[in-house]
């Protein structure tokens, strides 16, 4: 059983990943929480006003060349002009209807949970069909530009879009990382599980969840997907509730005490290990 499902993984790994996923994180985050009432809004492409969608900081800073995760919001109806970026970006469907293909594909309409790549280079349009809609974006550099179709090339990378209902679920009773607690479950999306890599997953909380979180690597990211936790870095700290889309970072070897009343999942970047127990 343990090398079938180490066999699966294999192949989704091999699927969705290539030579151009990044392989490490530089930066080394610290404790923070953005809850959602204290994200920083502003447009995605100042250029067109509020014909753009908004963006909301939740980590580093998209104009520069730096890591950034950030939110954006799109208003029913939304389609953009056909257009590239100049960096690859990675995104979760976190309310609404998004669709993100080519300009003659037919529509795709991703629903809350689902995952998608977008190429640097490749042209594509993005657009909303619900009355709320709203995506979880991650860059690894920036910055992250808007640029006419003029100005496409192929960086070797490809496309993905992965339904929510598409999602490879594993159980905590097959993965080292999680002790103790079998009704968790985790879906790989991107990067490595190799020691000291860069790696990005959705954790899966079901409801009534109480346990830690404890960050082994340098640098450590969530933000949440869906439902809601209650949290804090000790028993004596500060607690935040943090319903989606919020956001927490956490130390080498700090703990975070988590808590969620209904499902909830977390999207988790990190160079390295962690452990929920």
């Amino acid at each position: 059983m343990k090398k079938n499902i180490i066999i699966a993984l294999a192949i989704f790994a091999s699927i969705y990943i290539n030579a151009q996923t990044p392989s490490t994180d530089s930066v080394k985050t610290v404790n923070e929480v953005v809850t959602e009432d204290n994200v920083e809004w502003g447009w995605l492409n100042p250029l067109r006003g509020d014909k753009s969608p908004a963006a909301g900081k939740l980590w580093g800073d998209r104009t520069k060349n730096e890591p950034a995760g950030f939110l954006v919001k799109f208003n029913k109806g939304f389609s953009s002009p056909p257009h590239i970026h100049n960096i690859t970006y990675r995104g979760v469907v976190i309310k609404g209807l998004l669709h993100n293909d080519d300009e003659q594909a037919e529509k795709q309409w991703l629903p809350a949970g689902s995952y998608w790549q977008q190429p640097a280079g490749e042209a594509h349009i993005t657009a909303a069909d619900s009355q709320e809609n709203m995506a979880f974006l991650d860059i690894q550099e920036g910055p992250y530009l808007v640029q006419p179709i003029s100005e496409a090339f192929d960086n070797r990378e490809r496309p993905i879009n992965i339904d929510q209902s598409n999602m490879v679920w594993l159980n905590a009773n097959d993965i080292k990382w999680i002790a103790g607690k079998s009704n968790v479950e985790t879906a790989f999306l991107w990067g490595s599980h190799e020691k000291n890599q860069l790696r990005a997953t959705l954790l899966k909380l079901p409801a009534g969840f109480s346990g830690k979180i404890k960050n082994l690597s340098p640098s450590f990211r969530a933000v949440v997907i869906s439902g809601g936790i209650t949290h804090q870095f000790s028993k004596k700290g500060v607690v935040n509730r943090l319903n989606a889309p919020s956001y927490f970072g956490a130390e080498k070897n700090a703990t975070s005490i988590i808590s969620a009343k209904k499902e909830t999942v977390l999207y988790i970047r990190s160079n390295g290990e962690f452990k929920v127990k």
